[in-house]
């Protein structure tokens, strides 16, 4: 029996976290329009199930609300899915650390996903030392069907499931501290691939500090991407005139001896590889061509005042320049006809003026229509951004400390009182939706 499909489309439609880091107790976050008809025509429609997934939302919040701490919880969860643990190791989880009666108890997940025309729910609950328990459940537009419930170290499989003997030899080998779904793949078991897939290939998290690595479009003036590329760099006043590579000789680059001997031997004839410093503002492709190996560093032209072009380093550009640098590959990738791609970017604001994010998330936002599948999620200190112009309601949401220090989740589409027509940034600064620092006068 055939459950999911090998297609490529790809939704995050809610998921929820309990007992992890700041998050004491269950917080749910939804992609789920609600019936407001702001913006509607960029909101994707599903038809098969009667509902409409967001291309994107805003999460702010004050310093130490919990915003990273929601980053941070999928970031674990995608690690534990794709790269799974080793034998005897333990599960790093970061339960709720204010309460000692919460550090041995498990820390949960559930997600919710669209995987071509079909729901399907995954979640999981672990402590340190084992998965306590992990669920499949099938969701059509009438009915539920759980295709396994891992409890108490029985599988439970769906009826159809059950004689399926690969799946009862590959429950049998799965370690206590180790997710069946995980396992499955490494036994080459495909009926539930589409789900570890999604967590592997379509959710793409951004940190602040991550250089993205998809820069070799810069380099190639054929390639299709290169011209809108440069074109935005110059759109967004870096100061910057086009990116391009500069020829260098693979024996003086100071990379480690022992990782030029490793690409001495890795790098066959035609490939081609990206290596990033260290410090991530110096980014280079590497190729064998005729058995040599040729190497290229990412610089930056600017125009010098008598006309003509000059080269930078990408370290000497200003962090909000190679902040943008970073980004663009994943606005167009966003943006793309047919992309597939859920993005996680914290603190997309980082180094950027408020005219800039904006700019990159109205081109993104431009794009979107009822048959998009795109979507993004980025949290965000920049209150300038809080605006209905851009965003629905249900699209904007805040993280909130409290005193005892557990952090909550809420959309401002929860909030009665906030009209499609109000200034929403001012009732934020003034305290009235929660999200901002609590600072303490002498």
């Amino acid at each position: 029996m055939i459950f999911f499909s090998h297609k490529d489309t790809i939704m995050i439609v809610n998921f929820s976290i309990e007992n992890w880091m700041s998050f004491r107790n269950p917080v749910s976050f939804s992609m789920i329009a609600s019936r407001e008809r702001q913006h509607c025509e960029r909101v994707p429609k599903i038809n098969k199930y009667k509902t409409r997934l967001l291309p994107i939302s805003a999460i702010y919040g004050g310093n130490a609300s919990g915003k990273t701490n929601l980053f941070k919880a999928l970031n674990f969860a995608r690690d534990l899915i794709v790269k799974g643990t080793q034998p005897d190791s333990l599960i790093p989880i970061k339960p709720f650390s204010l309460d000692d009666n919460l550090k041995e108890n498990p820390s949960c997940f559930v997600f919710e996903l669209l995987i071509e025309n079909t729901i399907i729910e995954f979640s999981f609950a672990v402590t340190q030392k084992a998965v306590i328990e992990e669920k499949l459940v099938h969701i059509s537009s009438t009915s539920e069907k759980v295709l396994y419930h891992r409890l108490n170290n029985e599988p439970n499989f769906e009826k159809s499931l059950k004689k399926n003997k690969f799946l009862n030899f590959a429950f049998k080998g799965t370690r206590d501290n180790q997710l069946f779904l995980t396992n499955t793949v490494s036994q080459k078991i495909d009926i539930f691939r589409p789900i570890y897939d999604w967590f592997k290939n379509s959710l793409k998290l951004v940190a602040p500090d991550t250089r993205f690595a998809s820069f070799e479009q810069f380099f190639d003036e054929d390639h299709p991407l290169y011209s809108t590329l440069n074109d935005m760099l110059i759109q967004l006043d870096t100061g910057i005139v086009h990116l391009g590579g500069e020829n260098i000789s693979f024996e003086n680059i100071s990379f480690p001896e022992s990782l030029k001997t490793i690409i001495q031997e890795e790098v066959k004839e035609g490939m081609t590889i990206r290596i990033v410093s260290e410090t991530g503002n110096v980014r280079f492709i590497i190729s064998r061509k005729k058995g040599e190996l040729i190497a290229k560093k990412l610089v930056a032209f600017h125009h010098k005042a008598d006309g003509t072009k000059t080269q930078f380093d990408i370290k000497n550009e200003s962090d909000g320049s190679q902040r943008v640098i970073d980004l663009l590959p994943v606005f167009l990738e966003l943006s793309a006809t047919n992309s597939n791609s859920v993005f996680i970017i914290d603190e997309l604001d980082r180094s950027l003026h408020t005219l800039l994010t904006r700019q990159l998330i109205e081109t993104y936002l431009d794009n979107c229509s009822e048959k998009s599948r795109s979507q993004l999620l980025f949290t965000t200190h920049d209150a300038l951004l809080m605006d209905q112009n851009i965003f629905r309601r249900d699209e904007m949401w805040v993280t909130e400390r409290d005193h005892s220090g557990i952090s909550n989740l809420i959309s401002f589409s929860e909030y009665k009182d906030v009209r499609y027509d109000k200034d929403i940034r001012k009732s934020y600064l003034k305290g009235h939706l929660g999200g901002i620092p609590r600072i303490i006068a002498n």
